[in-house]
């Protein structure tokens, strides 16, 4: 039987979380442990109503409070001996957060089993401060069906052979590992992957089977939330939505990442397209609509520019951009390019608010605060906004 995953470091005291890590200073990302998740909330829900002019605003969707974390991005640390999976600190030494309360339990284990193997197959962790040294950043993702992507980030490929022969130990160590790699990333400087992706197992995709009933396939670049709960909401809220528009039937999913919202809007008697520049996550959304027989369609293109150099608008588009939003061309390109509906998921309410600000003829109808990313000042909110 396999080790249990370490104990979180999360836990909650006195009706507060508390973790020992960020107790001890030794993380503190969590910024905002110690104000009760109620205070939290209300916060978030100000801040975004402060910002955006919505005349109506649905419940807050809260979600968990630990162990909500898909995904683990850990930078590598210490020694063969001694690794560390973590953070680095102002010394650029290793801080073991292995038992980070934020993932869930079957992270936490995994987590602690790769960093056993890296240590038995003699894996150097990179040292920024004398550079030299290999493995810089381990990233795990898990899906809904506890299945795992492992990418290791390395600093070449001169253990890529060691790497491949103990492929098995790890196999069996984390039985629950569909798709591992090797991201190769060679430059000195704070970037967390390379351009490079060796692809170590049979399979190169991880199917996320989602409760709204749609599989999408994450490669290893592919984007998805961190927090499967709450992006499963913003994809039923983008459905409830757009369904009960009666006149709705063409619709553009811009970002479409892996095709979540495209693949979720799609269905009888509409026309989705959604655009991404990664050809890569093209791919992969055609491959989820086919298997999901959907009728729906992607291109590989820069969402600005397509959208620029299109013939006709559609009914509705769907924008979920980066944090800084979507733009000046873009948003002047929806203001007068006569679509009738937007929705606009964002991550960052300041960008969304100076886009909005670009599109006065679209006004917000309906929004929601969904809560992301618990413990910090970081949110999602969603605007429907019709012309």
């Amino acid at each position: 039987m396999a080790d249990p995953a370490p104990a979180p470091s999360l836990a909650v005291v006195d009706g507060l979380p508390r973790c020992h890590h960020f107790d001890a200073f030794r993380c503190r990302s969590c910024m905002l442990l110690g104000t009760p998740r109620g205070q939290q909330l209300s916060h978030k829900e100000a801040h975004a109503r402060s910002l955006v002019d919505s005349p109506v605003w649905l419940p807050t969707v809260a979600g968990a409070d630990a162990g909500f974390r898909n995904k683990a991005k850990m930078a590598v640390g210490g020694t063969v001996d001694a690794l560390t999976l973590g953070i680095l600190d102002r010394d650029l030494h290793g801080v073991d957060l292995r038992d980070c309360g934020l993932h869930s339990d079957g992270l936490r284990a995994a987590l602690d089993r790769i960093a056993s193997w890296a240590a038995d197959a003699g894996l150097t962790p990179y040292d920024v401060g004398a550079r030299r040294g290999e493995l810089k950043h381990v990233l795990l993702t898990e899906s809904p069906d506890a299945e795992m992507l492992l990418r290791l980030v390395m600093r070449s490929t001169a253990l890529e052979a060691r790497v491949r022969s103990r492929l098995p130990a790890l196999l069996d160590a984390v039985p629950a590992l569909r798709v591992v790699t090797i991201n190769v990333q060679p430059e000195h400087k704070a970037v967390l992957e390379g351009e490079r992706e060796v692809v170590l197992t049979a399979e190169s995709a991880l199917p996320m089977r989602l409760s709204t009933g749609v599989t999408l396939r994450l490669g290893p670049r592919s984007f998805f939330q961190t927090n499967t709960a709450i992006a499963e909401a913003l994809y039923d809220q983008a459905r409830a939505w757009v369904d009960d528009l009666p006149d709705v039937r063409t619709v553009w999913d811009l970002y479409c990442g892996v095709g979540g919202f495209a693949l979720h809007l799609a269905g009888p008697g509409r026309e989705v397209l959604g655009v991404e520049v990664s050809a890569d996550a093209i791919d992969a959304a055609t491959h989820s609509a086919d298997e999901l027989g959907l009728e729906a369609r992607f291109v590989a293109a820069d969402a600005t520019s397509y959208a620029g150099a299109a013939d006709a608008a559609p009914d509705l588009v769907v924008v979920n951009p980066p944090r800084r939003g979507i733009g000046a061309e873009l948003a002047g390109w929806l203001e007068e390019s006569g679509v009738r509906h937007v929705v606009y998921s964002s991550c960052n309410a300041e960008s969304l608010a100076r886009d909005l600000a670009l599109m006065p003829s679209l006004r917000p109808v309906a929004a929601r605060v969904l809560d992301m990313f618990p413990h910090t000042t970081h949110y999602e909110v969603m605007v429907l906004l019709t012309r």
